[in-house]
């Protein structure tokens, strides 16, 4: 199975961007205007803006669970410059669990996967699920409880 949110990441990075010169535009003007305290305002909003976008902390995410591994590659979807590429990559059968942690009446959500090693159990860092669309959460969650009851216990 393969999940992809490129889609909703491009809509996403397009209103963040369009409102984002929109109102530094709007800003500039005021000040060119001499309207500073609304120009201080407008500098405000769009640190409120990009301080929203920065906490819901929207990434892209390609999931897929073929060939016996599990893989998530990520990036944050949301950022000035060239975003950081990450990738999550182990074979099904060491999924110890994967975790996935709901917060503000599941909008935003965050999975964690917990896989065994010689050394005990791991823990990979979370991905933000915010920009992946609740149908596809729920086919990852399927999926990722399909892998674990298909171990053989050892």
């Amino acid at each position: 199975m393969k999940v992809s949110n490129s889609s909703t990441v491009k809509k996403y990075k397009r209103l963040f961007f369009g409102v984002g010169i929109v109102i530094a535009l709007v800003a500039l003007a005021l000040f060119l205007f001499n309207y500073t305290i609304w120009g201080i305002a407008g500098v405000g909003l769009f640190s409120l803006w990009y301080l929203f976008f920065h906490v819901a902390d929207y990434q892209w995410i390609e999931y897929m669970d073929e060939n016996g591994k599990i893989v998530l590659r990520y990036y944050k979807a949301i950022k000035f410059g060239t975003p950081k590429y990450n990738a999550i990559e182990f074979p099904q059968q060491i999924l110890q669990n994967a975790h996935f942690d709901n917060s503000l009446f599941g909008k935003y959500s965050d999975v964690t996967f917990f896989v065994r090693t010689k050394r005990g159990i791991a823990e990979y860092p979370s991905v933000s699920l915010a920009a992946v669309p609740f149908k596809d959460r729920k086919k990852m969650q399927e999926s990722l409880s399909e892998i674990r009851r298909q171990k053989v216990p050892k």
